[in-house]
């Protein structure tokens, strides 16, 4: 007898509509990072409504995690693209975002309005432990699964100490494991090759784009549509940066996060984590956008929220123009949320463009992807930059003063705690940012702080 979830005739064709329903609902529950994303639009889309074949997910998904960008977004304007054409796919893709959006900005502002109340400064007290330790679970949970062999942990530790020791660019890190993983790839390809996502399928039954469903008319390459998205996406670009430095100039604040962002968007390889250092040393160290205690904080909020982590970004522009006071010391908030919203349309534009360009060539094969020798080369050196991370929001935490300062032992202790839960437990993360939440404000009423 099959299992319940099992079909032999596909669903009735999927209206628009109704895609417009589940993609705004996954926008508000996509917790978890990433494999949580994932896991859910699995869930939904292959298992229970049979909208996608395990095949083509894992197709799709292979592609997704060879770009540069939000490999969960992506996805989904993936899928939904090939559904309902290229407004399928923005609306898919903007409704992940959309609601993380608006739910940062306001939290944004709380923060940045009610941060020394005793009861806010209390919850982030909790938080910033927890958030240590969420990276630390990220860097051994991406150094599991990429670093197979001693070449790739070589790269690993060299990426650490290139930007720990030596405080070189993260561009430049991404550049040279680049070219490594390129020359060693023909020199020894077996040490540069690493599996997709394409492991052992499972069989859900019928579904609506099934393995053998041909590719519909509108998914097909051609090279005109090619050049239509390209220069769309272009436009898209240039105009508001045009308009910006026209407006404000080039050296105005919103026009350099335009800029930046729009850097740190092609070089999100490996994930929110491994950009990461990179929005540090760009918002903190060389525009002064934020402080390192709220860029820490910052990333306790992205945790979370749903979305995806790389929408920090909105927490850092709001923070930017709202303590620079873009609008003038009447409208904070107002610059504030523009700011966000600005960053957030730089960050994730270059995401909709690989998608809507590439879907196509990825659609004229169903066979599965493989990663590229610079490819494998840079996830290596990702574990290396994001162990710097976690170093550097360990620091930022457990001696806020500077190591002349006194050691939190109870923000040490709240980490530690996390981290056996993540790493030995496999607790999730909202349930332990929340439990460290409620011990930092614990401490701060008994008047630890």
């Amino acid at each position: 007898m099959d299992s319940p979830a099992k079909t032999v005739h596909p669903p009735a064709a999927v209206s628009l509509r109704e895609a417009f329903a589940f993609w705004l609902k996954l926008g508000f529950i996509s917790f978890g990072g990433p494999a949580g994303q994932i896991a859910i639009m699995h869930a939904e889309l292959v298992e229970k409504r049979h909208w996608i074949s395990e095949k083509r997910f894992l197709h799709a998904l292979n592609y997704c995690m060879v770009l540069p960008g939000p490999e969960a977004q992506q996805l989904a304007t993936y899928i939904g693209w090939l559904m309902h054409r290229s407004w399928g796919g923005i609306l898919a893709g903007a409704l992940f975002v959309l609601p993380s959006l608006f739910i940062l900005i306001a939290l944004s502002w709380v923060y940045i309005a009610f941060g020394d109340v005793p009861l806010v400064a209390g919850l982030f007290y909790g938080i910033k432990p927890a958030v240590t330790a969420i990276v630390v679970q990220a860097t051994h949970r991406i150094g599991s699964r990429a670093l197979k062999n001693g070449t790739l942990w070589a790269i690993a530790a060299a990426a650490f100490v290139a930007i720990f020791a030596l405080n070189l660019p993260f561009p430049l890190i991404v550049a040279a494991a680049a070219l490594i993983g390129y020359v060693g790839g023909r020199i020894a390809p077996d040490k540069f090759r690493a599996g997709g996502h394409a492991g052992a399928q499972k069989d859900y039954g019928a579904a609506l784009i099934d393995d053998d469903t041909p590719t519909p008319a509108h998914a097909r390459f051609r090279w005109s549509r090619l050049a239509l998205v390209i220069g769309a996406g272009l436009l898209l670009w240039t105009l508001p940066m045009l308009l910006l430095t026209l407006c404000y100039g080039w050296s105005h604040t919103f026009t350099q996060m335009g800029w930046f962002f729009s850097k740190a968007a092609l070089l999100t390889f490996g994930g929110a984590y491994a950009v990461l250092p990179y929005v540090y040393q760009g918002a903190v160290t060389h525009y002064g956008w934020l402080t390192p205690t709220q860029m820490i904080d910052g990333l306790a909020l992205g945790e979370t929220t749903p979305g995806p982590l790389i929408m920090v970004v909105a927490f850092v522009g709001f923070v930017g123009a709202y303590v620079k006071q873009v609008f003038g010391p009447d409208s904070v908030f107002l610059a504030g949320a523009v700011a966000a919203s600005l960053v957030t349309w730089f960050t994730f534009l270059p995401s909709f463009i690989f998608i809507l360009a590439g879907g196509p060539l990825v659609e004229s094969t169903h066979d599965d992807l493989n990663f590229t020798g610079p490819l494998t080369a840079i996830t290596g050196a990702v574990v290396g930059v994001i162990l710097n991370l976690a170093l550097f929001f360990g620091y930022h935490v457990l001696w806020p003063q500077g190591f002349d300062g006194k050691f939190e032992w109870p923000a040490a202790l709240i980490a530690a705690g996390a981290a056996i839960a993540l790493l030995r437990y496999k607790a999730g993360v909202i349930p332990v940012i929340a439990c460290c939440a409620l011990l930092g404000l614990a401490i701060s009423l008994l008047g630890g702080l």
